[in-house]
């Protein structure tokens, strides 16, 4: 007969061995240890001589098991974890019976009767949360995480083993996905660890943060290898402080350096793959995409807000990358389910066409929604302050209304078929930027600012002098163009407002301690955080303001989706405002109607709201593209 453990060493929490806590303080050289061990790591498929030292690491880190200590563990049969006792013999990891208990995967129950040893040896145990993080997860991320456990454990779709959560920004899907990783290295319903390694590539900006969230919501309990990028010399001097012979199960690399490494990556055999902002992954045809299918590993995760950005073969090539298949080839998905449902929302479409696009659609939801989840930002009413979004219509001055129609005149007589489309792009981003202020359009730029020659600029300026002088609120201003952000430096030089930059110029490494310093609430000086949309505008949490401006509209919404979500996120305590600046009556106007469209596509297919079936705009709309409309206050909310 089994002894049952005593209570007291149930209680007792795992604890890593002293070298695995001073890997996951920091990877300086400072913390480098003379004595390191040079033997070869074990499962190291070619000659280490071969590689350089970062691929030779990576590779053994791949192909070492992790073994997650557990007091009282004394070997023999090697399946059974240790913790709470069932009946069967086995023992779950942590107590389902426990109250708030998550459990994701609930065994059946032995037969009544005699219980054969066989019997017993085969019995699956209970799939628990682990405590620490079931206490701090919302409602919504509960149901995340049993949903993303579901489909990596083939649960959801028979033999397929991927997932996409296209929660909106503001969620928590860094903390989801790190209950679902620290419960794959630790548990299955077999009583043994699901994997022993996972990868997570993520946009190089984002790789610290990720670091971060495991030791804030695990401490030292799960020691991870951070790779942002840098020079190779960097990278190197950064693993040679790493004790080789302590195995990492969560490797978290920038998708530029993972493309760097495929190579190596590939010939070892990877648990799980996350990928944070997985539209990245919407082409099928980029070397990132094709890097990424060629690894030894099923269980596949995305995490994208935004998984429908200009079209459906994007979203195909997502669902494609995490469950290839279910959704047929690329030819046979246009065939079955784009072209039918783009038809339907033609302008010209018959009511035969829009019920046939309507039934597609339903077919498509019905198919994919087995594996992606999504919820949007409305959840967050209930755990945040307010948010107000607003759009804010600026005029043009007489100037930049002259100049205006002279560009546009010009642009629109190039358009029909004369085969100028790279003059045709380089017109709308000046187009775009005379919106912004008439200077940006000048070789060399001038080195004062003119704020009286530009709407924009003009409100812009009365709003900042208006919440200076009357709140202690913060506020961050974002533009496409660095160009537009230098004479924002202009003015904050010219009204003495403190500020801090964040755009492509900047280092990864420095970019989370400017952050860190503008979000201290006792830093009263930094009155504006400039954002660069292009660089850095994803996954940053800048709660340290409750103000934000979006300066000039993106093509792609989702690139504005990103940048405005940085001020309402978890910790935030005040209310939030959201002001989009738009010039009146310009391209800017039609840009956010075309953002308008896409995100109806995104609506109707992702949120699964045929409400949202509007019909595309017709080749009138296009026609009216660059036209100035002057006896306007608002193009959009007159064509809405």
């Amino acid at each position: 007969m089994r002894r049952s453990r005593a209570p007291s060493q149930l209680a007792k929490r795992p604890r890593l061995s002293t070298s695995r806590k001073r890997l996951n303080k920091g990877s300086s050289s400072d913390d480098s240890d003379d004595s390191e061990d040079e033997r070869k790591p074990t499962g190291v498929r070619a000659p280490l001589a071969e590689l350089s030292k970062h691929e030779a690491f990576i590779r053994s880190v791949l192909n070492k098991p992790f073994k997650v200590p557990i007091p009282g563990y004394t070997g023999g049969n090697s399946g059974r974890s240790l913790g709470i006792r069932r009946a069967s013999g086995k023992r779950a990891l942590h107590d389902p019976d426990e109250p708030g208990a998550l459990v994701l995967y609930e065994p059946p129950e032995l037969p009544s009767g005699t219980i054969s040893e066989t019997q017993l040896d085969s019995q699956e145990v209970h799939v628990v949360v682990d405590p620490v993080l079931s206490k701090v997860l919302r409602p919504h991320q509960r149901e995340g995480v049993k949903f993303l456990w579901e489909c990596v454990s083939g649960i959801r779709i028979p033999n397929s083993f991927g997932a996409i959560m296209a929660d909106e920004m503001g969620l928590g899907k860094t903390l989801q996905v790190v209950t679902l990783v620290w419960t794959l290295l630790r548990q299955s319903p077999t009583g043994i660890p699901t994997v022993s390694n996972v990868a997570i590539v993520t946009p190089s900006s984002l790789v610290k943060n990720w670091a971060n969230e495991f030791v804030k919501w695990l401490g030292d309990r799960v020691p991870t290898l951070a790779i942002e990028g840098g020079s190779k010399e960097e990278i190197d001097k950064q693993l040679q402080s790493t004790r080789r012979r302590v195995p990492i199960p969560v490797l978290i690399i920038s998708y530029e350096t993972f493309r760097l490494h495929a190579h190596v990556l590939i010939k070892g055999e990877i648990g799980s793959i996350i990928c944070d902002e997985g539209h990245r992954l919407k082409n099928r045809e980029n070397q990132t995409y094709n890097a990424l299918v060629q690894l030894k590993c099923k269980r596949r995760v995305i995490l994208s807000g935004t998984p429908i950005q200009n079209d459906l073969l994007e979203y195909f090539s997502l669902v494609h990358f995490v469950n290839e298949g279910i959704l047929g080839t690329a030819q046979e998905f246009r065939k079955n389910f784009e072209l039918p449902i783009l038809k339907s929302r033609d302008t010209n479409a018959s009511d035969k066409d829009h019920a046939r696009g309507q039934e597609k659609l339903r077919e498509l939801t019905t198919a994919v929604e087995k594996c992606m989840i999504r919820r949007t930002q409305a959840l967050l009413t209930k755990y945040l302050p307010q948010k107000v979004e607003m759009v804010v219509c600026c005029k043009l001055t007489p100037g930049q209304s002259q100049l205006y129609k002279q560009l546009a005149d010009q642009f629109i007589h190039k358009v029909p078929g004369s085969g100028k489309a790279a003059s045709s792009l380089a017109a709308i981003t000046t187009l775009k930027k005379l919106c912004n202020h008439p200077d940006l359009t000048k070789d060399p730029l001038p080195s004062k600012l003119s704020v009286e020659v530009s709407g924009k600029f003009q409100v812009l300026d009365t709003l900042l002098a208006f919440v200076r002088t009357t709140t202690d609120d913060k506020i961050v201003l974002v533009s496409n163009y660095t160009q537009t952000m230098d004479f924002f430096e202009k003015l904050c030089h010219l009204r003495n407002y403190g500020f801090i930059r964040l755009d492509g110029s900047m280092a990864i490494k420095k970019r989370m301690k400017v952050v860190d310093k503008f979000n201290d609430p006792t830093n009263k000086h930094e009155f504006i955080f400039m954002l660069s949309s292009k660089a850095g505008g994803c996954g940053l949490n800048l709660i340290g303001a409750n103000r934000l401006i979006m300066f000039d509209p993106d093509w792609n919404p989702a690139n504005d989706a990103q940048a405005m979500a940085r001020v309402w996120r978890d910790g935030q305590k005040k209310q939030c405002f959201v002001y989009r600046f738009l010039a009146t009556g310009t391209l800017e106007e039609r840009i956010l109607q075309r953002q308008s469209h896409k995100k109806s596509l995104s609506s109707c297919i992702v949120d699964q709201d045929e409400d949202q079936m509007v019909k595309k705009f017709d080749l009138a709309m296009l026609k009216k593209l660059f036209k100035l409309e002057e006896n306007t206050e608002s193009d959009t909310h007159d064509n809405f």
